[in-house]
């Protein structure tokens, strides 16, 4: 008897363990778009659109190599709506009793598909580096879960940048090399693009149709939809961005939406890039001498750091995780969020690119959109909401710590020993934003005086039970004391007055 063999959006991998596990003589490949996995949070059309194509080349592709597939598109009679009621239509259409899958990567579907009247068995998905044994086996009796030594175990474990056992270059994080601010000019022409064919051209008008009035433009579409593609957008990045990466991976300008990117991440999260063929390129090109040691080494540690870490957070600490507010913060996400007009550029642009691109890179997201909603006092399953809605790369897994965690400290301190804060002085000198902002980011108090420097600060008042005894905040909390009174109080007073304007729906 056959089985079901199901494969999700963010499973574009031919690699993947239900697919090796399946018998293409017998079993039945299930791909579905339906409503309920674009629409249960609304996300920006492009990422509908990029995945819905690059679904429909993937299933093609398995055609090709002899699969029988199932494939439901989206305005299809009879699509049941759910990926559940998916598997249930084609079942009986099959005579399936049994699903083989891939665990998909957020506990929502891992509760659906163990839910259903069907039996499926869920398959580790070993398209990550670290499975989730291997990272229960690190976090065991640590105290803390900093990533820095999670990622030192995966350089050993991987062989990454590894020289007789030792970290090449002599130590294991170069991050101090890659603060560079904003250059006065890049030259990188950005991300390889790729016109439209017809496949995707289809998707377009079909997200057109049905998720056009949402947030963010589906038009200019330029992402690679197929594996051929995303491995031209690898080399092309390796050849003629990492060489710099390194230096300005925290810089931003308005002018230069992409700087030395990759914008690969999407790829790498729907399948068509595999994480360790990635890290095998970046570090080859370090080898042949075409990319400095920092440069190589913070963005292996993007890949098998960052991402590999915040996963193993997401199902270390489990399914209430996207919900914390450890602050217990509760203000509403303000509509300068959705575009509406603002004084303040660096979130201006930050929220245009978002909306044009569907990306924006880790510091625009963590120190202009993630550190004004923490200063501001954001409710952080708001924020966490936006960022799942705006980004081409927004799957729970990575999204829930990334923004619960890492910048908006609501997890209490398990993924950052402190919250990521900082006045406008961080954005003005890693960024050329200021320059032409309304407000004045030398000014910290009166007639337009940058928002973040009063906001800091009420930030910092506000939470002093909770900060005032961590080593790494004394500094700022004893210059806070050294302030004269009037001067907090004009501080406090004005940052108030900003913050009563802007839930009051006026132009901040």
């Amino acid at each position: 008897m056959s089985r079901l063999v199901l494969v999700l959006g963010d499973q574009l991998s031919e690699s993947l363990s239900a697919l090796r596990e399946a018998d293409k003589g017998s079993d039945v490949v299930m791909m579905a778009e339906v409503a309920e996995e674009a629409t249960y949070v609304q996300h920006h059309p492009k990422k509908i659109a990029l995945i819905f194509a690059a679904m429909r080349k993937f299933a093609a592709r398995l055609r090709a190599d002899g699969w029988d597939v199932r494939y439901a598109e989206l305005d299809d009679t009879g699509n049941a709506g759910s990926i559940p009621g998916e598997l249930l239509r084609r079942a009986e259409e099959t005579g399936a009793s049994e699903v083989i899958a891939t665990e998909p990567g957020e506990w929502r579907l891992i509760k659906a598909l163990s839910e259903m009247p069907l039996t499926c068995r869920q398959l580790a998905d070993d398209r990550f580096i670290a499975s989730h044994d291997d990272f229960e086996r690190w976090a065991s009796g640590r105290k803390t879960l900093r990533m820095e030594f999670f990622y030192r175990e995966q350089r050993k474990a991987t062989g990454y940048l590894m020289e007789d056992g030792k970290p090449a270059g002599g130590q294991w994080n170069f991050d101090h090399d890659n603060r560079k601010p904003a250059p006065e000019a890049v030259d990188f022409g950005g991300p390889m693009q790729f016109t439209p064919d017809d496949t995707v051209e289809a998707v377009l008008e079909l997200v057109e149709a049905r998720f056009g009035n949402w947030f963010g433009e589906v038009r200019p579409f330029w992402f690679a939809t197929d594996q051929s593609q995303a491995r031209r957008a690898l080399a092309h990045f390796v050849k003629h961005a990492l060489p710099r990466f390194g230096d300005y991976q925290d810089a931003m300008m308005g002018d230069e939406r992409f700087l030395y990117h990759s914008v690969i991440s999407a790829y790498m999260n729907i399948g068509l890039l595999d994480p360790r063929e990635v890290c095998e390129a970046v570090e080859e090109s370090w080898r042949a001498g075409d990319t400095p040691i920092n440069a190589a080494e913070g963005y292996i540690r993007q890949v098998i750091g960052w991402r590999e870490y915040m996963r193993g957070i997401y199902f270390h600490e489990g399914p209430d995780y996207p919900r914390r507010n450890g602050l217990n913060q509760q203000r509403a996400l303000p509509p300068l969020y959705w575009g509406a007009e603002t004084k303040m550029r660096c979130l201006s642009e930050t929220v245009a690119q978002t909306r044009e691109e569907a990306y924006a890179h880790h510091i625009q997201r963590l120190m202009v959109t993630g550190n004004f909603a923490l200063i501001a006092g954001i409710d952080p399953a708001e924020v966490e909401d936006w960022y799942m809605r705006v980004y081409f790369d927004a799957f729970e897994w990575v999204t829930a710590p990334n923004t619960v965690g890492m910048s908006q400290f609501a997890d209490g301190g398990v993924i950052a020993s402190k919250p990521y804060v900082s006045s406008g002085s961080y954005i003005d000198r890693m960024s050329d934003y200021c320059g032409d902002c309304a407000y004045s980011v030398k000014a910290k108090t009166g007639e337009g005086a940058c928002p973040f420097n009063l906001l800091y600060w009420h930030f910092m008042h506000r939470h002093r039970e909770r900060f005032e005894s961590n080593p790494r905040m004394a500094q700022m909390y004893a210059t806070w004391d050294r302030m004269a009174e009037d001067r907090k109080e004009t501080v406090l007073r004005e940052a108030e007055e900003f913050l009563r304007r802007m839930s009051d729906g006026e132009t901040v």
